[in-house]
């Protein structure tokens, strides 16, 4: 018995989205799938103390060597995912119920005279159409319920239906017009089996159809002035677009394709494809691999090449569905067509379910690649060898086990903001970030980085001293932990931006510590001084921490840079009227919701905010109505001034 502890995911791993779930045994085979409206909650549960769980689920945990999952869009999507699956893979946890009960199915007697549609368990029977399976009959009872306003086929017993022609009176589902009451003679058997097929054809994925011969029916309706039945018609339409809820797991039983959906960063691309044959999801696979400098369509010919190639022996389906096409199109049709003996087509759904289902491929995707950076990231003998490999390749004294990275963020040299952000034996240390508001105002990235070093470093040549009281980088937090020197300092950039910062590092008498600086397009790292780049291996560990660390820098500098963005274009207005200064600007905001409502508001309704008096008001209203600049106030008397 294997201890669930030792394959246990780490809760920020898993999603919060609705998906589908497979555990597995110590030998790959599936031995458990299941669905979950919460990934993370239900994944979660299975993981506690396993002396609280009820004992099939402690044999099955203890049983599963690794769990997956995938993520759909809603819980219909991960009902109907879970069916495929338990078919594919007869899981053994599945079947064997302690009441030894098989799976149900949502099952038409076409065989009889007056078919009937039922939940059905058991062996199959010949003349009977079978739609599953369900893990619950109560999802068949809905569905059924659903749709029967639409397609009133017989679900009553044979008795029920002995007993009502004898009386010639229908049963209540007759009288409430979700059954066609065959058994009265309201229709002929010939129109009732039509309508048994229909929902046969509904079921099997011929939905647009009838979806589109209702709204024809409403339409017509509604011209002749029939509004009742046009009512009922559309009433029809949203039943039947409930029973679908646009699920793109479920496709037209004719669909034969595998949909590839890929993510990627600069070192590395995360690949899921999901086999669809016969309109069902049958299978997913997927595996990350190293990028190299190929572009998007180069890599996703080399991946149908791996993919579909002799040695693989991969069925190639009658489409390939992937985000972007291969360099040479043609070409890659050829060749799968001669692999197939048969047309193949390779193309980008551009709509409909294709599209959609590979919206869901692309974010099960995203979601395999940040599992595996979380797990990389986590791994202490990757991080190890990490800091080991930069100390080797940037010739350091010592192994960078506190490294601090900086960025400059901005938007044409408006709302100019920097950020540093400190990782410690190879993890975020968020505690210890930092924002900075370059008060220069410029839009060189290089004085900025400048002031920003200068500001936070001038603390670590001056010790560890508190600051004085009115220090005018108060701003930027608690100095407790800026007398820690890093081991290394990353900038995001190239020569440029390395000069720079060692400028500024020796200008607050600062010449000790190492800085590089990492460029984006080829990920080179540059060193002070150094006419050439050093290059590591895109394999390397030690490349894979920088490139996290600049990430990490730029993604909280743009953070900060958005929300000084958003208060400067709210208050932005407001700026420069004599008396409003930044309270009395906020307590209009916060009376009047915006500069819009500000904006049609009146004198008398400004006069209403404490701390706004008649020349205040007047000069605010000026500048927003005219677009002038604000008029001149004496604060001392409250006169305007010419």
């Amino acid at each position: 018995m294997a201890d669930p502890a030792t394959y246990r995911p780490r809760p920020g791993e898993i999603p919060t989205e609705p998906g589908v779930y497979r555990f597995r045994d110590a030998h790959g085979r599936v031995i458990y799938v299941g669905k979950a409206r919460s990934l993370r909650s239900r994944l979660s549960s299975y993981f506690q103390d396993v002396r609280a769980l009820h004992p099939r689920t402690r044999q099955m945990v203890t049983t599963g060597a690794s769990v997956e999952w995938t993520v759909v869009r809603n819980e219909v999507e991960a009902l109907q995912l879970e069916y495929s699956w338990i078919k594919e893979y007869d899981p053994r946890f599945n079947v064997k119920y302690r009441d030894d009960k098989s799976y149900p199915y949502l099952a038409v007697t076409m065989g009889e005279e007056f078919p009937r549609a039922q939940v059905m368990r058991g062996r199959k029977r010949r003349g009977t159409r079978y739609f599953g399976p369900y893990t619950h009959a109560w999802a068949i009872r809905e569905t059924l319920d659903t749709l029967l306003r639409v397609f009133p086929v017989r679900t009553c017993s044979a008795g029920v239906f002995r007993r009502a022609e004898q009386s010639g009176r229908p049963c209540l589902l007759g009288y409430i017009d979700k059954c066609s009451a065959p058994c009265v003679g309201r229709v002929s058997p010939d129109e009732h089996r039509q309508i048994a097929e229909d929902f046969c054809d509904f079921m099997a994925g011929d939905s647009a159809r009838f979806v589109r011969r209702l709204e024809d029916r409403m339409r017509a309706a509604s011209q002749e002035l029939d509004f009742e039945t046009a009512a009922r018609l559309r009433d029809d339409v949203g039943a039947l677009r409930r029973a679908l809820e646009g699920s793109a797991v479920v496709l037209p039983d004719a669909t034969d394709a595998d949909v590839f959906g890929l993510s990627d960063d600069e070192l590395e691309v995360a690949v899921q494809v999901f086999h669809v044959r016969g309109g069902r999801i049958r299978g997913q696979r997927g595996w990350v691999s190293e990028k190299g400098a190929e572009d998007m369509g180069s890599i996703v010919e080399h991946l149908l090449q791996q993919v579909y190639g002799p040695e693989q022996g991969e069925d190639v389906p009658r489409e390939v569905l992937v985000p972007v096409l291969p360099t040479d199109p043609e070409d890659m049709e050829a060749w799968l067509t001669d692999r197939r003996g048969a047309r193949v087509r390779v193309r980008v759904p551009q709509r409909g379910d294709k599209r959609t289902l590979m919206q869901t491929v692309a974010r099960n995707a995203d979601q395999a690649l940040a599992r595996h950076k979380v797990a990389r990231s986590g791994d202490l003998t990757l991080r190890s060898q990490a800091l080991q490999e930069l100390q080797e390749a940037l010739e350091l004294p010592e192994a960078p086990l506190r490294i601090e990275s900086f960025d400059i963020s901005h938007v044409q040299g408006s709302d100019v903001v920097g950020s540093m952000v400190v990782f410690e034996d190879g993890l975020a240390r968020k505690s210890e970030y930092r924002r900075f508001v370059v008060r220069e105002g410029t839009g060189d990235d290089t004085a900025a980085m400048h002031e920003v070093l200068g500001r936070r470093f001038r603390h670590l040549a001056a010790g560890p001293a508190v600051p004085a009281e009115g220090d005018p980088t108060a701003d930027e937090g608690s100095r407790s932990t800026f007398r820690y020197p890093p081991n290394l300092v990353v900038v995001d950039g190239g020569r440029p931006q390395v000069e720079a910062a060692r400028a500024a590092l020796a200008a607050v008498g600062v010449d000790d510590l190492p800085v590089i600086g990492l460029a984006k397009r080829l990920e080179e790292v540059w060193l002070p001084g150094e006419d050439h780049p050093v290059v590591l291996p895109r394999t390397s560990e030690g490349l894979y921490l920088l490139q996290r660390v600049r990430d990490e820098a730029h993604r909280f500098a743009n953070t900060f840079h958005r929300q000084r963005r958003s208060r400067s274009m709210t208050s932005s207005q407001l700026d420069g009227i004599p008396g409003l200064g930044k309270a009395r600007q906020q307590a209009l905001l916060a009376r009047f919701g915006s500069v819009k409502a500000l904006r049609r508001a009146e004198e008398e309704d400004l006069l209403q905010v404490p701390g706004i008096g008649p020349a205040v008001a007047r000069a605010v209203l000026e500048r927003l109505r005219d677009g002038e600049p604000g008029l001149a106030v004496n604060l001392s008397t409250g006169e305007v001034l010419d």
